[in-house]
C-alpha cells in the first residue's frame, strides 16, 4: 500500500480499516473505521480534502479526489462500486454508488440512496434521500429504495466491514516465478 504525505497533510486512517497493497492514499485524507479501501484505489489528498466514515467500502479502481480547499465527503456504510469516480461531492451514509459511476463537483447522493451502474451524477445534483438514480446524466426514478434492499445491502455491507478484517492475515504475497507458463 502506499500512504503517503504530501506537503505537510498526512493521512488518517481508522483502528480496523484495511488499505489494499496496490491501493494509493496520500495527503489530506481521512478515513474511518473497519473501512475497506481496494485494489488500485486511489484517494488524492494534495490539494483537496477527503473524509471517508466510518465502515464504508471504497472498492477496486475508484478514484476519489476533491477541488483546491474543498472536500469530498462519503459516509458511514457507503458502498463506492468497482471503478468510479467522486469528485468534490457528498455522498452520505448507507449509500450505493454502482459499479463505473461518476459522482460530479458538489452533488449529494443521500441517506440510502443508490447511483445505478454506470450512471452520472452531474455537478450540483441531488439525489434524495432513499431514491435510485440511472443513466447519462441520471435522473431520479420515482419508486424509493424498498426496506427489502436496504435489509439485503445492510448484509451486503458488512461482508466488506469483515474484509477489512480478514484481509491482513489472508492476502499472502507468493514467491511466483516469473517464466511460470500458467501451471503446466
Amino acid at each position: 500500500m502506499t500512504v503517503r504525505s504530501f506537503d505537510g497533510k498526512t493521512p488518517r486512517i481508522g483502528e480496523g480499516s484495511y488499505v489494499h497493497p496496490s491501493a494509493d492514499v496520500f495527503g489530506d485524507v481521512t478515513i474511518g473505521r473497519g473501512c475497506w479501501i481496494g485494489p488500485g484505489a486511489r484517494l488524492r489528498g494534495d490539494y483537496g480534502t477527503i473524509v471517508v466514515g466510518d465502515y464504508s467500502s471504497i472498492e477496486d479502481n475508484c478514484v476519489i479526489h476533491a477541488r483546491p480547499g474543498e472536500t469530498t465527503h462519503i459516509g458511514n456504510w457507503v458502498t463506492i462500486g468497482h471503478g468510479c469516480v467522486i469528485h468534490t461531492a457528498t455522498v452520505r451514509d448507507y449509500a450505493v454508488v454502482g459499479m463505473g459511476s461518476i459522482v460530479s463537483d458538489w452533488a449529494v447522493v443521500g441517506v440510502w440512496a443508490v447511483v445505478g451502474e454506470g450512471a452520472v451524477v452531474k455537478q450540483n445534483q441531488e439525489v434524495p434521500e432513499g431514491h435510485i438514480a440511472v443513466g447519462v446524466p441520471a435522473r431520479i426514478l420515482e419508486k424509493p429504495v424498498s426496506e427489502e434492499y436496504k435489509a439485503q445491502w445492510s448484509e451486503f455491507k458488512k461482508v466488506y466491514v469483515d474484509l477489512a478484517r480478514h484481509y491482513p492475515d489472508k492476502l499472502q504475497d507468493l514467491d511466483y516465478p516469473q517464466n511460470a507458463q500458467g501451471g503446466r
